[in-house]
Order: C-alpha cells, then structure tokens, then sequence
C-alpha cells in the first residue's frame, strides 16, 4: 500500500518506491507535518518535534496553561490563520463577520485507489502501469464551518505525490476565499537553497540559487500568465547539492495564471514553503454549499542530485500530464513562416518557402501571423478570423490544399484570447474585453484581452477556432497569447466577484481547450505566449509542445534551454534553426552550430528557405534526417545537463541518452574562445559503466566507466560558436 493510516498513533504515511512522507494528528486535532524525504518504513516520527515554552509565541485556547504547544513553531500541514501561526498561511477566509480567521482541525479522511479529480483544470492522471492511491483529510473550522479538503495522490513508481485543497463552505453564511495554497511544506531545520527561474522577454527561465534567508522570499505572477518573469516550478536543496548528489525537494503548479512561491525561514531556524494562486487581487465568494477547488501542485523529492529530480517530472510529465495523442508520436519537423515574411507574403511566396522547405527534409509548414482579416501589422483584425484573401487569393482552404500537395502537412498561427480595438469584432461587442467603465484600457502589441470569465466570449472563440479546423486541413496550430492581463473587471460579473476575474479568465480559457484541442486529437497544438511567457504544466497538459522563445539566436537558447530542462521534458521544447545574422542578437552562429541546438528540443526552422544556398539547403536537410534518425534519443531519453552556462561560460554540454543506456547523444557548443587556451576535458553522464561503446565520428571503442570518469577532451581545433555532436552507441554484446 501507497498509503497507511495507523489509527493508535494518528498517522498518515505516504510511501513510494523512494520517498516517505509522514502527518500526525495532534491530540488537540492539529494536522502536523513530520517528514518528508528518502524512504523510512511506516515508523511513528513524531518524536522528531520536541515540545517547550516558546514563551512569547501564543497557544491555543484549549490547551489551558500548556504553554509548550505553539502553532507559532510547530510544523503544520496546512497553516491555520488567525490565531498563533504568524507564519505565511496555507489558507486566508474572510467570515460573514468581517474577521480572517480559519482554524483547521481534523474532521476525517478517506483511502482510496486511483487519483483524484479536480473539476475544470489540468492535473496528472495515472497510467495504465502505475499505481497510485490517494488520500483526503477534512480540516473543519468549528465556528464558521469553512472545511478545506486536503487531497494527496501518491504515485509509487513515479517517485511524486500530487497534492490540491477543496474548500468547501458547510456553514450557513457567505464568507470570502482570499487566499489558498496548493501545497505548504514546513521542514524543521534550514540550511537549504532556493532555486527557481526567472527571466524576461525573450530571456525566459535563467537559473537563480539563492541561500534560504531570514523573513520571505518568494517569486511569482500577477500578469494574469504563468509569464515570462518567473517560472511556476522551484526547487528547495541543501546547501551543497548538485547535480548528482544532495537532498532536492521539487515543486511544480499546474496552473497557467497568477501564482506565488514563498520560502520562509522563521524565528527558530525552520523553514517553510507555499506554493499556489497568488493572493494579490483574488478574492472568492462561497456561499453556503459552494466549493472552490485549488490548482494542482506536483512534489518530488531527490536524494541524488538535481539531475534526478529532473527525472522524476520528466518522466511523470511526458506519460502523466499531456493528454494529446501526439504526447508520444514522433513530432515533425516545421517551417514557420514568422521570421521568414513576418506581415508581409501572398500565396506566392509562401508557397516557395513552402516548396524549397520541402527540399530540407521539413514535413509541415507554418504560416504564422498576418493571414486573417485585413493584418498588415500588429495594430488590427484580432478576432476577426477570417482570412484575407488580398494575401490569399485562394483562401486558406487553396493554401492548404497546394501544400498538401506539395507532401508537406500544414499549419497555421492563432490568437484566440485577444482583440483588436480595429475589428469587427471589437465594434459588435466592445464590452467583451476586460476593461474598467470610465477608465482609459492599456494595451499590449496594441491589442485588448478577451473577457475569458464569460461563458458567451469562450463560446464564441470555440466557435471562431472550430469553424477553421473544422473546415481546413489543418495538422498544426500555434496557439499565441502576445500580452499579459490588465484592467481586470468584466462587465458580466457583480462587483462582489470581480476579484474572481484573474482565475475565472484561466478557467476559460480552459473550457475553450477543452472544446477545442481536445476535440481535435489528431491536430498538434504548440503552445506560445511571446516565446515561453506561459510555459507551464497547465500548458502541457493540452499542448504537448511549447515554443521555448522568441530569442532563436543559438548562444542565447543554450541558457534559455538548460533553465527550462530542470522541469519540463525535452519532448516539451520547440527548438528551431534561425537565419544570421539572428534577428534578435544580430549575432552569426554557425548553421551546424544552430542546428545542434535546435536539436535540444522539438527540432524546426524559423527562416526564409528561398534564400538560402544549396550548400545551406543540403546542410539543413542533413540536419532534419539527423535529428529524425535521433528523435528516439531526444524525445524519450534522460536527460544530462553537463555544464551550468551560468557558471561556466566557456562551452555548454549535454547529453541524451536512453533509458536502456544503449545509446547517447552527445552535444557541446564553444561559448568562448581564448588563444593557446588550456586543454578541457568533460566527463559524460547515464552509461552503463560495464558495457563498451563506439563513438560517431572517433577511432576506437570506450567503456562507459571511462566515458564517465576520465571523459572525452574538447577538441582544441574548436573556434568560437563552434560545436561537436557525438552519436554513442553500446558495442553490440559489449559487456565487459
């Protein structure tokens, strides 16, 4: 069993393969938090809190003159507020009285196989192959009647514990959700790092590691998105782990709007985490029998290094979260038309790009934005979409139709969530965007924000979108969110719930996913957001691939890439091979350089193939059969990141290999170059040290002992921006 409740000593413990993870029931009815971390049988760990008078920290009522039970210290599971837990709260309520107050104790708790099932938003399911039971414990305020549902899914191969809080109003008066939290964990000592990634436009996802310090830390989004500032993933660490060794606690939401993640460090050296919806501009009515169900929170815990821990949710997100079919289908390799025309193409052009693309082993083309209403630029026809036959002659349908016959798949851009103040859709229904009356709106690349809080404006998009699938052959989409949420209010809802907007606008957006992606299983979708400003779980769960950036210059990807592999799986990353000098950076990199890069993702191109020479052409081709002929190293293999950019920022390596270790591709990238420099050599990573391999490209064969231990040396002849890409492949019956 995942689960064991020992009734004599109230305790809850959750096992995997791997990992232990313990709660007590005080005898006041308190849930406390014991243990979590490398795997201990179902022993009794509450001796691990001792008991004293904290003397200035209060207690509760019904201990009468016990002073030595403080909710001020004492590790709890999820945080009562109000009362003695000064501490950053699990859980904020606003009583029918006007006071804040909810003080949780345990009502009772159900055990059952199977995971659990939030209603409205993406979370894990369990597969054919896993085991997985769950657990729920009622926490009931006395008074108000306010009951928060903990619930916790243990997945015992996977080596995570997926967690979310229903909150359920039992009593007889409204109150108001202000706060909630997925998930708190509260760890008795401190001595831990705090990792987390953040980053901007076009620079998404840059490592940070930071010392867990007294008071709070935290990081998060109030830009209605997940966003490209900070990431909705984060890691607690000791202070001396790395990427092979060392205690890692892992916390991802599944969630695409605002959130926060807060470390605490208290008074008495222990350490507490929070991970869930942002509580700046969120308030939630619940009247009586009303319930307000959380994201979904994903915990894993390593006790061997970083790199594991990025095992665990790749392998978790690649077979547990992505409901597509195209989840494990070998992906194609694309031709986006953005960087290519931007606004300005016929089908003409298109079609050239479309037929030389078809020479360089792509197998479906993009057209991206501009193709809809009268979209010259970014300053009008969201909404409207409809295509412009001035661009398109023959419709999207000939378009379609003549790539087709060309053998190549087609694609195209979409922007659903968004309206252009120049649209016919903007001047029928000018109240359907979030929008304050009396107040001047904001813009964004000079568009407005659908209101995604009214079921009629997500029909409408459902409509809109279904109507093009449905009547184009159409095997791709681009799915873009190109500004973040401002002037939150919606005409369509009272004033005592406008600060539901923010969550019900992703609870739409939701809904129309489900009636649009999910209706259309054999259509890839790739999700987008200016590049990665909404890479998240939520996001996976629908799109099985995200495009990574905006940034393709190869140098800056290699950065971008590596924050984003702590969490999310290879098979999630829409890499594409760009022209030089690169449209952001104006750097010029390599092509062969662009090309291994790229293949650190969902391979692709992003350029205009009419202008490229033969010699570019044959060098792409051999690209695209490459990365085919290594899709299964790449999509399915772990992980290895060998080098930290940030850190060292002479060359960058990594490594894919399969999970039988009979295979590997290795990859190495020149980031700096120095005259009469010193000889470098890189350890690899994943092999079996026993078996014999050959090296693509090198005399001789290599145990894995040694590939991992003395390594290989970084060739000297390198130049800068220069690259070395290895196939590694285990001497057949090569065991030594």
């Amino acid at each position: 069993m995942s689960i064991i409740y020992n009734e004599s000593k109230k305790t809850y413990t959750l096992l995997t393969a791997e990992t232990a993870y313990q709660m007590k029931v005080s005898e006041y009815g308190y849930l406390l938090h014991l243990y979590y971390g490398r795997r201990v049988e179902d022993e009794d760990l509450s001796y691990l809190i001792q008991l004293q008078d904290r003397g200035f920290s209060p207690c509760p009522n019904e201990l009468g003159n016990d002073r030595t039970f403080s909710l001020d210290f004492l590790p709890q599971e999820f945080s009562t507020d109000g009362n003695c837990d000064y501490r950053t709260g699990s859980i904020e309520v606003e009583n029918g009285d006007g006071s804040r107050i909810f003080v949780g104790k345990v009502l009772k708790h159900k055990i059952y196989d199977g995971k659990y099932q939030i209603h409205g938003m993406p979370s894990l399911h369990a597969g054919e192959n896993d085991t997985v039971q769950t657990l729920e414990i009622w926490l009931q305020d006395e008074v108000s009647r306010v009951t928060a549902v903990l619930c916790y899914s243990v997945f015992e191969e996977k080596n995570i514990i997926t967690r979310t809080v229903r909150v359920e109003n039992s009593g007889d008066h409204p109150v108001k959700l202000k706060g909630i939290m997925s998930v708190t964990l509260d760890f008795m000592d401190s001595g831990y790092d705090f990792i987390h990634f953040d980053g901007r436009h076009m620079m998404e996802r840059e490592l940070t590691r930071q010392p867990v310090a007294y008071g709070i830390q935290s990081i998060g989004s109030i830009r209605g998105s997940s966003s490209h500032q900070h990431n909705p993933f984060a890691i607690l660490c000791e202070s001396g782990a790395g990427e092979d060794w060392g205690g890692c606690y892992g916390f991802s939401l599944v969630y695409s709007g605002n959130f926060i993640c807060s470390v605490e460090k208290d008074q008495f050296d222990q350490t507490r985490l929070n991970m869930g919806i942002h509580p700046k501009h969120f308030s939630f009515l619940l009247k009586p029998g009303d319930v307000f169900e959380a994201p979904e929170a994903v915990m894993a815990y390593s006790d061997r290094g970083l790199t594991h821990l990025s095992h665990l949710y790749h392998d978790a997100y690649r077979e547990n979260l992505c409901r597509s079919p195209w989840a494990s289908r070998i992906r194609p390799v694309v031709i986006n038309s953005w960087e290519a025309a931007y606004f300005d193409f016929d089908d003409e052009k298109l079609l050239n790009i479309a037929r030389e693309a078809a020479d360089m082993g792509v197998d479906l083309f993009v057209l991206d934005d501009g193709w809809f209403g009268k979209r010259d630029d970014d300053c009008s026809s969201l909404g409207d979409w409809q295509e412009d036959t001035q661009k398109l002659k023959h419709g999207l349908k000939g378009l379609s139709d003549e790539i087709h016959r060309m053998g190549l798949q087609f694609g195209l851009w979409i922007e659903p969530e968004m309206v252009s103040e120049d649209s016919d859709l903007y001047r029928s229904h000018p109240d359907w965007c979030l929008h304050v009356p009396k107040r001047p709106v904001s813009r964004g690349r000079y568009q407005l924000v659908l209101d995604l809080s009214r079921k009629d404006v997500c029909d409408h998009i459902i409509q809109s979108i279904n109507n093009i699938l449905d009547n184009v052959q159409i095997e791709y989409i681009k799915w873009d969110m190109n500004r973040n949420i401002t002037e939150t209010w919606s005409a369509a809802s009272e004033k005592e719930r406008q600060g539901e907007i923010y969550h019900r606008y992703i609870l739409g957006l939701y809904y129309i996913m489900d009636h649009t992606i999910l209706t259309h299983p054999d259509i890839l979708f790739c999700g987008c957001s200016g590049g990665g400003g909404r890479y998240d779980p939520a996001m996976l769960y629908y799109q099985p691939q995200i495009w990574c950036s905006d940034d393709t210059d190869a140098v800056c990807r290699l950065k971008i890439q590596y924050g984003t592999s702590f969490a999310y799986p290879i098979s999630t990353l829409e890499s594409h091979v760009s022209v030089c000098p690169n449209h952001q950076t104006m750097r010029t990199v390599p092509l062969a350089t662009r090309g291994v890069v790229a293949m650190d993702g969902i391979f692709g191109f992003e350029l205009d193939s009419t202008k490229l020479s033969k010699e570019e052409k044959d060098a792409c081709r051999i690209q695209s059969e490459t990365y085919k002929k290594y899709y299964p190293i790449i999509a399915d293999g772990d992980y290895y990141r060998l080098t930290d950019p940030f850190q060292f920022t002479e060359y960058t390596a990594w490594q894919h290999v399969t999970k039988d270790r009979t295979e590997s591709l290795f990859s190495l990238v020149l980031t700096e170059k120095e005259p009469n420099d010193a000889q470098r050599y890189i350890r690899l990573k994943g092999l079996d040290p026993k078996a014999w391999y050959e090296i693509g490209g090198l005399p001789g064969r290599f145990s894995g002992s040694l590939l991992m231990n003395a390594g290989l040396p970084v060739p000297g002849s390198l130049g800068q921006y220069s690259s070395v890409q290895y196939h590694i492949q285990m001497i057949s019956g090569g065991k030594r």
